[in-house]
């Protein structure tokens, strides 16, 4: 803590004065290294989560050794979180977005408490108040954007809805504004760099929470498949790491993560691409999955129905020549989602684990073992998805730069939002240029 105190002094004779007497009162940080004393002058101290495993669930194991009785916990809880996971695909898009939202809220409640629990000392005026004051503001800008793109028919038909809409970013710089002058004006004298800490930590924690998750919602709406398929195989890669590394890890992977082996992630590599591989092919045959997720302004309620693309329709393809000599056949059907299923389990299997190594890395710098308790045996939300919001990222930029292509039910929104004589006029040049095409009778027939 003698780091803290320093900060926190308003003149150099003070902080001085702190460290010797540090030093007196500490007989051990005396004797240690000068990179030992440092790292834990530098180390606040984050109390430890609580134990709340089911008291059921601790009474049906008790008798069983440490790692066995964890990895029961684990496998128990993570059967009831997928058994979740199927219950609100099952509900539809709206328990979706829902859902990512209260994610999105929780994680970023936890990343800002440790925050909190390191600098709660110094009672610095107004963090947590402004800290979700800005998440308020972001979330604003960022689903009010949404609601323009995919809403645009229910906001016409609501004049308050139209005069948000159209001055939305505006709005959303003035509040952005607002919380940025409260904060200038929250400063104290002997807190100047600890509340500028303060400010950085919940811009990062904005950054990585939820411009992530308004992304996860971005790949919802461009079909379910690109929700559920990425969320599906970086679970598939986190269990089956789990597994390999349990049952056959010998060789530690990365000084981050001690538990981490190589066995495991080699092991998680190639059943997370055959999994990926399986599942794309079972979602694809299903409209419900593959559809674009679109708003019915009539019946105010999301539609998934379309004629579904290229990207969802078998198409055979002929194998290498040395496959066709092991299998015996020259062709096979497939879904070309299937094939672009295999560079998302490479990515969740490789790159995405980086994630959670980053999350490792982030906690051990406050010497904590998880960000929260909220899971028993998984620790907290954040735990669960440091390596899931990595994998949106990519997956809306996958899309992005090899898939998407015109979304009929944005572009249609958007029209509603013209004014009539706007509209008019595209409808006559999209008459004419279907006409010249031939895929309407000539004028006047």
């Amino acid at each position: 803590m003698t780091e803290l105190r320093r900060r926190g002094g308003g003149g150099d004779t003070d902080n001085s004065d702190a460290n010797i007497s540090d030093k007196e009162a500490d007989g051990e940080e005396r004797q240690a290294s000068p990179e030992e004393a440092e790292s834990k002058a530098e180390t606040p101290d984050v109390p430890p989560p609580s134990e709340n495993t089911p008291h059921c669930l601790n009474k049906a194991l008790e008798g069983l050794p440490p790692r066995w009785k964890n990895y029961w916990i684990r496998g128990v809880l993570s059967l009831a979180m997928i058994s979740g996971f199927f219950l609100i695909i099952y509900l539809g898009p709206i328990t979706l977005i829902l859902v990512v939202m209260t994610v999105q809220i929780k994680c970023f409640q936890e990343i800002i408490t440790i925050g909190y629990r390191v600098y709660h000392s110094y009672e610095l005026p107004w963090f947590r108040t402004l800290s979700w004051y800005f998440l308020v503001c972001v979330n604003y800008f960022f689903y009010g954007e949404t609601v323009a793109d995919y809403f645009g028919a229910l906001v016409q038909r609501e004049e308050p809805l139209q005069f948000l809409a159209r001055y939305h970013r505006f709005i959303s710089f003035a509040l952005y504004l607002a919380g940025f002058c409260m904060f200038v004006l929250s400063l104290v004298k002997k807190h100047y760099r600890l509340q500028f800490y303060m400010f950085a930590w919940t811009h990062v924690t904005l950054l990585i929470v939820v411009t992530q998750s308004h992304l996860v919602i971005q790949n919802l709406f461009e079909g379910m498949i690109w929700f559920i398929v990425p969320i599906s195989i970086v679970i598939c890669n986190d269990i089956m790491a789990y597994l390999f590394g349990f049952f056959f890890g010998r060789t530690p992977l990365i000084k981050l993560s001690p538990k981490k082996t190589w066995e495991g992630f080699i092991g998680g590599f190639f059943s997370t691409v055959v999994f990926g591989f399986l599942l794309a092919y079972l979602l694809a045959q299903f409209q419900y999955f593959v559809c674009p997720v679109g708003y019915n302004s009539e019946t105010y309620r999301f539609t998934v129905e379309c004629e579904p693309s290229d990207l969802f329709v078998l198409q055979e393809y002929t194998l290498p020549a040395v496959v066709q000599n092991t299998l015996g056949k020259e062709t096979v059907q497939l879904y070309p989602f299937q094939i672009h299923s295999v560079f998302l389990s490479s990515f969740a299997s490789l790159i995405g684990p980086f994630g959670g190594f980053f999350a490792s890395g982030f906690k051990r710098a406050f010497k904590i073992k998880d960000f929260a308790d909220t899971i028993p045996g998984h620790g907290g939300i954040m735990d669960r998805f440091d390596c899931q919001y990595l994998m949106a990222t990519f997956t809306h930029v996958y899309i992005a730069s090899f898939i998407r292509g015109p979304n009929p039910s944005k572009v249609l929104q958007q029209l509603l939002v013209l004014q009539p004589e706007q509209q008019l006029s595209i409808f006559n040049t999209l008459s004419s240029h279907l006409r010249e095409r031939g895929m309407l009778p000539p004028a006047g027939l």
